[in-house]
């Protein structure tokens, strides 16, 4: 079992940057492929970006591709998704997951097992 605590949302400028941070309970974090999703007000759930359980390989949305990174510190327990150049459609709640069949890197939602609950994220022009 992992528990997932999302943080770091916010209120933003257009323009500007924020980090969010995610972390995981449980001992076996570093074993989960863990990944970012958001949800817009009247939107479907889009995947946003994931990462190995070793770190070593990264998948970001075309959306977000040159704006985002997803980083994780296994000895943190804690995954990351720094957004820099933020624009207002990157308003959603955001929520982490973690995946147990880690490879292929799952870029969608029905192969995590694991999701907190969401934080809010909105970018004013």
């Amino acid at each position: 079992q992992v528990q997932l605590v999302e943080s770091g949302g916010g209120l933003v400028q257009a323009g500007g940057s924020l980090r969010l941070s995610c972390a995981a309970s449980g001992r076996t974090f570093s074993r989960y492929a863990m990944g970012w999703f958001r949800q817009a007000p009247g939107k479907e759930r889009e995947f946003v970006a994931a990462i190995s359980w070793s770190g070593g390989i990264t998948y970001h949305a075309d959306s977000v591709k040159g704006r985002f990174a997803i980083s994780r510190d296994n000895a943190k327990n804690t995954v990351y998704l720094q957004m820099n150049s933020l624009k207002q459609e990157d308003t959603a709640v955001y929520y982490c997951a973690a995946a147990q069949n880690s490879l292929p890197l799952p870029t969608t939602g029905d192969r995590y097992d694991y999701w907190g609950q969401g934080t809010q994220l909105t970018v004013s022009s």
